[in-house]
C-alpha cells in the first residue's frame, strides 16, 4: 500500500486549491473525490461574480479551471467514497468503499450539501418540480411560475436567475427582511415579476406527480394560502458533509472545529472549506483554506 505524505478528501475549491499548493510543496499527495467531476458546489452556480479577477465566470467553468490547474501540476486523484478515517497516531488511514489509503497528514475538504425543508411533498416531488439548484434546473421552468424558499444570498441569487425566464417568482421568507447582500437585495426588489411573501414559511408542496401548489403560512397572522406554482426552489442553507468523521475530530453543529490555520482537534488532521467552522463560506475563502491547510500540514510533517 502506498503511504502518502498527505491525503485530501474532497475536490471542491478548497480541495483543489489544497492539491495545487501540495504539488507546489512537492508533497506526495492523493486527492480522494466521490463525485465523477471535480468542483463541488461551484458546479451548480450559474455565474460567479465575486471571485477576484474572474467576474462573470460560469461556476462549471471555474471548477474545470481549478481541476486543470491541479492536473497540470501532476495532482493524483482517486474516485472513491470515504467510509471512515482511522487515526493511528502518525498514520491516518482513510477507509473507502473500494480501497484503503494511508497518509501522514489529512485534509478534510468535503464541503456541504443543501438543507431540506422537511415538509410534506418535498421528497415525493423531488425532481418533479422541487429543486435545490436554480442554475441546474431553472431552464425547465421557462415561462412558468416558480417559488424560492429562503432569504440568504443563494435564495436571492436563485430568484434573480429564475426571474430572467419565469413569468413570476415568489420569494418566501420567514422574516420581514432579507439576509442577503444589499446589492443582491436591490436587484431582486427592482424586478417587476418578483413577489415577496414576507413573514411566511412553506408548509406543504402539493401536486399529483408534479408540483402544482405551495402552501405557505404567515407566522404572524397564522393565515395560510396556496400559491399556484410549477416549481419550488429550496435555498434554506447547507449541512456540512462531516458524517464520516463523527467521533474523530471535534465538531460544532456538524461543522469541524478549526481556525484559520485549519488545524482540527487531532494533530495531523486539518479541515478546509465549507465543512469547517467559519463566518463566511464562499469560493474565495474555500480556496484560501486550501492554501492554509497545506501550509499547516507542511509544518506538521516537518515536525514528525
Amino acid at each position: 500500500m502506498t503511504r502518502y505524505d498527505l491525503i485530501i478528501i474532497g475536490s471542491g475549491p478548497a480541495g483543489l486549491a489544497a492539491a495545487i499548493y501540495a504539488q507546489r510543496a512537492r508533497l506526495n499527495t492523493l486527492v480522494v473525490e466521490k463525485a465523477m467531476v471535480s468542483g463541488g458546489q461551484v458546479l451548480t452556480t450559474y455565474e460567479v461574480d465575486n471571485y477576484p479577477g474572474l467576474p462573470g465566470m460560469g461556476g462549471y467553468d471555474l471548477g474545470m479551471k481549478l481541476r486543470e490547474h491541479a492536473d497540470a501540476l501532476g495532482a493524483v486523484f482517486a474516485e472513491d467514497e470515504v467510509v471512515r478515517v482511522e487515526n493511528d497516531g502518525e498514520i491516518k488511514r482513510v477507509v473507502c468503499e473500494q480501497e484503503t489509503y494511508e497518509a501522514k497528514a489529512l485534509i478534510i475538504a468535503t464541503g456541504a450539501h443543501h438543507r431540506k425543508l422537511g415538509v410534506p411533498g418535498e421528497e415525493e416531488l423531488a425532481g418533479a418540480g422541487v429543486s435545490y439548484c436554480a442554475t441546474c434546473d431553472g431552464a425547465f421552468f421557462r415561462n412558468k411560475v416558480t417559488a424560492v424558499v429562503g432569504g440568504g444570498d443563494v435564495a436571492v441569487e436563485d430568484a434573480i436567475f429564475l426571474a430572467r425566464m419565469c413569468t413570476k417568482v415568489y420569494v418566501i421568507h420567514r422574516r420581514d427582511q432579507l439576509r442577503a447582500a444589499k446589492s443582491l437585495q436591490e436587484t431582486l426588489l427592482s424586478l417587476p415579476n418578483v413577489e415577496m411573501v414576507w413573514d411566511s414559511v412553506a408548509d406543504e408542496i402539493i401536486g399529483d406527480g408534479r408540483v402544482e401548489r405551495l402552501k405557505v403560512t404567515n407566522v404572524k397572522t397564522g393565515e395560510s394560502q396556496n400559491l399556484e406554482v410549477q416549481g419550488v426552489f429550496i435555498a434554506v442553507g447547507i449541512t456540512p458533509e462531516s458524517q464520516a468523521f463523527n467521533g474523530l475530530v471535534e465538531t460544532d453543529h456538524g461543522y469541524i472545529k478549526a481556525g484559520e490555520d485549519c488545524a482540527t482537534s487531532v494533530p495531523g488532521i486539518f479541515a478546509a472549506g465549507d465543512v469547517r467552522t467559519k463566518p463566511l463560506r464562499q469560493i474565495v475563502t474555500a480556496a484560501a483554506d486550501g492554501a492554509n491547510a497545506v501550509t499547516s500540514a507542511e509544518h506538521y510533517l516537518m515536525g514528525n
